[in-house]
Order: structure tokens, then sequence, then C-alpha cells
């Protein structure tokens, strides 16, 4: 029987767990489903995730909701390579330590500057203003240069010499402000660096093939226009 993964590729999260099912061969039957025509408040996804997020799974009977923890479900599972979660106590709690800080020091403000660049005047027909898209870059900005000084500093991936859970998880959330048109690469050679690394080992075709729709996501005011999400998100951003 075949893990089926509920995911919407224009998510992070989702993304990760979708990068890491392909890279280690793991038989997962794709659940697409757009969070944009508010497909997660469906009654029947409402049956495999009551939390109507995802990424979701569903493993026969088993369900299981958050990335991370079907990161973990698939590497134990499966007995992926030990690179991925170490075995080895240290090595594995610097891989939770990357995971907890990541939350809010990485996915917060790089989904922030993505929603403030191009979904703002998508949904509200108003630019964010530029007073709060520059405090979002400067803290996007001092959580870069601790990744680079205190989680890379001179190893290939965040754990070592070896790709982790960890790679993927930062990949997937530093790419998403490029959808925006926003490069938060440029001018960090460091950083550049390691997501060359990253991608070479994850392998061209699967990144690039993972992140099309978020690199594509400026022809995403055609797909708004019909959202029934609109409303709501509009109201949400709003707020922010």
């Amino acid at each position: 029987m075949v893990l089926e993964l509920y995911l919407d590729l224009y998510s992070q999260p989702c993304r990760s767990v979708y990068i890491f099912a392909k890279k280690n061969n793991i038989p997962f039957e794709f659940k697409q489903l757009s969070l944009f025509e508010g497909q997660h408040y469906s009654e029947e996804f409402g049956k495999i995730n009551p939390l109507r997020k995802v990424p979701a799974m569903k493993d026969g009977d088993y369900q299981l909701a958050e990335s991370i923890a079907i990161l973990l479900y698939m590497c134990r599972k499966f007995k992926t390579p030990d690179h991925w979660y170490p075995s080895d106590l240290q090595k594995q709690a610097k891989v939770d330590e990357y995971l907890s800080w990541q939350h809010a020091a990485i996915r917060a403000p790089a989904s922030k500057l993505f929603w403030f660049k191009l979904m703002m005047p998508i949904i509200t027909g108003n630019n964010t203003p530029q007073a709060k898209m520059d405090s979002t870059l400067e803290e996007l900005n001092t959580s870069l240069q601790l990744f680079e000084e205190n989680f890379l500093q001179d190893k290939n991936f965040i754990v070592g010499q070896e790709i982790s859970l960890a790679d993927i998880v930062a990949i997937v959330e530093l790419m998403q402000p490029l959808g925006s048109g926003l490069d938060i690469f440029e001018g960090r050679p460091k950083l550049t660096a390691w997501r060359e690394r990253v991608k070479a080992n994850i392998g061209k075709e699967l990144f690039d093939e993972v992140h099309e729709l978020i690199l594509n996501a400026t022809d995403m005011p055609k797909k708004m226009e019909q959202s029934v999400m609109l409303p709501h998100l509009k109201t949400t951003l709003q707020k922010c």
C-alpha cells in the first residue's frame, strides 16, 4: 500500500515532503490540492486532516498532518539513508535545532515577503507600505546572517558534509521570495553556493520540477480572479 500525500506545491512545507519522497523513491500517490480554490476546506479533505492544512498524509487507515512529522515518519518507516536524520545523537540534535529555529526565523519573514510583495497588490489592490516591506526584509536578512554564520558555517550542508532534512526544509522556504521577484540570494555567495550544492544533491530535474509553480507565481493574478478564498485572504492581509 502506497502513501497518499495531499499537497499543493505552492506551499513550502508541501515541497519539502514531495522532494524527500521523490528523492528516496518512496512510493506515494500525489493527491494534488489547490489552497487558492479552498479545496482544503472540503468535507472530503476534512476527514483526512481536520486541521484543514497541507501537507497531509494517509498510510492505510493512519493519518498524519504537519510537514516535519510527515518527514520524520517517512524517514523511520522507509529506513532512508542515515544522513537525512542521523542516528548519531549530536548530529540528530543539530537537525532538530534547525527545524525548531527556522519556523519563526526563516519561514515567517520569507513567507511575509512573498505575500507582501506579490499577493497584497493582487488581493487588496494596494501595495504593501514600504516601511513594512523594509522591516520584514531586515528581519529576514538578520536571520540569513545567522543561518550562514551559526548553522552553515564552513560546512557543505547545515549538519556537516552530507545533506539532511534541515537543508530540504531550509531551501524550500528560501526559494519562496523568488516567486515574488525578490532574489534573496543576490549578494550572498555563501548562501548561493549552498543552494547549488542542495540542488545538485537533490537533482536538478526534481529541484526545478518542484519549484516550477512558485517561480512562475507572477502568473497568479489570473488564478486569483476566480478564487473562492479571495474574500478571506483579503480580510487576513488587511490585518497584517
